[in-house]
């Protein structure tokens, strides 16, 4: 069966540069699909090509097996949410959360049962008269999203949805809305660049690069097994030297013997390790090759359940660590460290 949304070799150019680059992608009905990338990337193009607002320059766009060359954004049957709400001034909260049903020609009393069942889902139970400019950011944000999911699009796109939030609004509302798009069974396709709130929100993660996908899966086999180091730096992952890996199950790099999973190819490599695979303390004799590495801590961060340490090796670059507050070392400690193979990745080059 196909695809709810097909993108097949989309390709935009403004004039030589390719916005996107025959870019393939599919997102299955009831899937919350998240496009994550730097800016200019082309994630909010292949978001505006999708929506039809964007003409392609080659390659197609199918909405349940359909071609929509020449179809207009307002006949492609999607919604769409912007980052900046774009909520009309002028109209009360069930004005604007019933503007699609009505352009629709929904009729009254649908439209009405339809804007207090979706003001009951988003958190905003009895808002029909209030007036837009009493609201907050937080409840804008909800308005602008039940007016995107009133004329029941069969796609819901949305872009950097909580890019104007604060943070601890952004978390809170990022579990919600999975919540609410599980209960509605609703396919999403959306665009942001923070990492954080793709992971949480997303059934899959399509990273892009220059008008490309650099990767696609799930947020687990993503953040487990970035697919090359421009990934593995997007994520936030900068503990990465140069090695060879041989035989023994070990890779010779800047720091020294590295333990990398079984199965790893032979050869010239980049090796990543995650802070949580850089442990602490590890007695001489312990059996990891790299028990003895001698560091000294050049820096500690509170992250409130834990602590980030950044640690300045013999020999080789930078490595960021994890612990538990209470067994921080101060900055200018030294301490020794070795490597968890299960937080190593070995990175194509």
């Amino acid at each position: 069966m196909p695809s709810l949304l097909e993108v097949q070799a989309a390709t935009v150019r403004f004039g030589q540069r390719a916005a996107l680059d025959a870019v393939d992608l599919a997102v299955d009905a009831h899937e919350i699909t998240c496009v994550l990338g730097p800016s200019g990337s082309g994630k909010s193009t292949l978001l505006r090509a999708v929506a039809g607002l964007q003409p392609l320059d080659g390659g197609r766009v199918l909405l349940d097996g359909a071609d929509q060359a020449g179809v207009p954004a307002h006949r492609r049957g999607v919604g769409l949410m912007f980052q900046d709400h774009q909520l009309f001034p002028q109209r009360d909260v069930a004005g604007n959360v019933a503007f699609g049903p009505r352009m629709h020609k929904v009729p009254r009393e649908r439209r009405q049962h339809r804007v207090a069942e979706l003001l009951d889902l988003v958190g905003l139970p009895g808002a029909q008269t209030r007036a837009v400019a009493t609201l907050s950011g937080g409840e804008q944000q909800r308005v602008a999203l039940a007016r995107a999911l009133a004329p029941e699009p069969r796609l819901l796109m949305l872009d950097e949805p909580l890019g104007q939030l604060d943070r601890s609004l952004r978390e809170r509302l990022v579990v919600e809305l999975r919540r609410l798009f599980g209960e509605l069974g609703t396919t999403v396709l959306a665009v942001t660049h923070d990492q954080g709130e793709a992971f949480a929100l997303a059934d899959r993660v399509v990273v892009m690069r220059d008008g490309r996908v650099a990767q696609s899966g799930t947020p687990q086999a993503v953040w487990q097994h970035p697919a090359s180091e421009f990934v593995a730096r997007f994520l936030g992952f900068d503990t990465i030297a140069s090695g060879v890996v041989g035989g023994g199950g070990v890779a010779d790099t800047e720091w020294g013997t590295v333990p990398v999973p079984d199965g790893t190819p032979h050869g010239p490599c980049r090796v990543l390790v995650r802070p949580t695979g850089v442990r602490l303390g590890l007695p001489a004799g312990d059996g990891s090759p790299l028990s003895g590495l001698a560091c000294e801590v050049a820096a500690r961060t509170f992250r409130g359940g834990h602590v980030t340490l950044i640690l300045r090796p013999a020999r080789g670059p930078l490595l960021e660590a994890q612990c538990p507050l209470r067994d921080a070392p101060p900055p200018g400690a030294h301490v020794r460290v070795g490597f968890d193979p299960a937080d190593v990745v070995v990175l194509r080059t």
